[in-house]
């Protein structure tokens, strides 16, 4: 009866050792090839600096976008910009005047 559980024991410290052991095998492939591994630190670096590129435009944008909405201020409107906003959503011009679209340059 003593040799049959020392064996089971053995089994089982067996069995939580390999248990383990694999546990631990696969917590270092995923530190090594994981999402955040140190495989994928490269591509992570590369996507932050795109990233960054593109919130640096789109605070550029936005600062224009707040730039013409103060200059939209009910109280206070810039009569070149209204005359503008006007002319091109109304479709209204004089007869002798010429209009001349220019691309925004980015």
């Amino acid at each position: 009866m003593n040799l049959v559980t020392s064996k089971r024991e053995s089994l089982r410290e067996r069995l939580s050792q390999f248990g383990a052991l694999g546990y631990l095998l696969l917590l270092g492939g995923l530190a090594l090839a994981g999402p955040y591994g140190v495989l994928s630190w490269g591509e992570n670096i590369s996507l932050l600096e795109k990233r960054q590129v593109r919130i640096e435009r789109l605070k550029q944008q936005r600062a224009e976008l707040s730039n013409r909405v103060a200059l939209l201020d009910p109280h206070n409107v810039d009569p070149d910009l209204a005359t503008e906003l006007t002319r091109r959503n109304l479709n209204v011009a004089h007869p002798d005047e010429y209009i001349i679209e220019l691309k925004p340059q980015n």
